[in-house]
């Protein structure tokens, strides 16, 4: 047996997610073949990935291991990932780095609409990680993004995927101000499974903040979404479902949690397609606009047909 030793590196590589470090491995069984996806290598992604790059942005593609990045980026569909690439929360489901995250790029919003802009999008998709550390938790860079990609790109619809903005009075005014076309907020998992899953968020804070959105502008369309698999039941699924209608929430995703590492929350059960399917009839019955079910849903995936059909269902409920 060789032992190498390193004699020249000052500091040690840092670890995505030190808070996780040392708890044992939660093993998950083995994906299904329904879960399987084909690995990225189309010049459409190659292309999308130079002009994200190019313009020094961040992606939640790349960040939280999307399976569907090969077909989104081979589209040149891309979400965007403002505030940088750490996080100061430390959820058990998601793979983007945690830690003390650096100064805002002021430059950001430019950048991101200006990518918007060469890659061709009609509609964009822009998150964030959380900023804890910000007094207003990012809402004016959001609503500077928002307005940069209207002025540079003016007929692209704008969709967001916000943080809670937990203990940020006025923050979500904010961002509402800026009139993006669809908000959306995650409530990610049903009430019972925040303590283990997203111990630093709240659900009915979550949920209120969805309502607010109504409240404030109702002609902004809003979203949310949930994972499952990580030992709900199918009651406590339906009554998320409940909750959200009360929240006049129109678009409703549902998708299968998937382990990005051994350190993160084990998947406790594989939901079989039929199943999604029957969850998406059910949403459609409580009065949904929109609902997308199945094992890859993600937030953000088709986000621009399913936009399309979201306004037309609109449209059709309002004559």
């Amino acid at each position: 047996m060789v032992v190498l030793v390193d004699t020249v590196s000052t500091s040690q590589v840092r670890p995505r997610h030190p808070e996780k470090v040392n708890r044992p491995d939660a093993l998950s069984p083995p994906k299904p073949d329904w879960i399987r996806v084909r690995a990225p290598n189309t010049r459409g992604y190659a292309d999308t990935r130079k002009i994200v790059k190019e313009n020094g942005l961040v992606t939640v593609c790349e960040e939280a291991g999307c399976p569907n990045i090969g077909e989104c980026w081979d589209k040149k569909h891309a979400t965007f990932m403002i505030m940088g690439d750490t996080c100061t929360r430390a959820c058990a489901f998601c793979n983007v780095k945690t830690g003390m995250p650096g100064a805002l790029d002021a430059a950001e919003p430019e950048h991101v609409a200006e990518a918007t802009f060469k890659l061709g999008l009609a509609h964009v998709v822009v998150t964030s990680v959380d900023r804890d550390d910000l007094a207003d938790g990012g809402a004016a860079h959001f609503a500077q993004t928002v307005r940069a990609i209207r002025a540079r790109c003016p007929s692209t619809t704008i969709e967001i995927l916000t943080p809670d903005f937990l203990r940020k009075d006025g923050a979500l005014e904010v961002v509402a101000a800026a009139k993006p076309d669809v908000f959306n907020h995650n409530l990610e998992t049903v009430p019972s499974r925040y303590l283990n899953v997203r111990p630093g968020a709240r659900y009915f804070h979550s949920l209120r903040l969805l309502q607010r959105v109504k409240e404030i502008d109702p002609t902004i369309f809003t979203k949310s979404g949930i994972m499952v698999g990580l030992g709900e039941e199918r009651h406590e699924v339906l009554q998320v479902m409940d909750d959200l209608r009360s929240a006049e929430v129109d678009f409703l995703t549902i998708g299968q949690y998937l382990q990005p590492t051994r350190k993160h929350h084990a998947v406790m059960r594989y939901i079989p397609p039929d199943e999604f399917a029957s969850y998406e009839k059910v949403a459609y019955a409580k009065g949904f606009l929109m609902v997308s079910a199945s094992p890859l849903t993600r937030s953000s995936h088709h986000a621009g047909e399913d936009f399309a059909r979201l306004k037309a269902a609109r449209a059709a409920a309002s004559r």
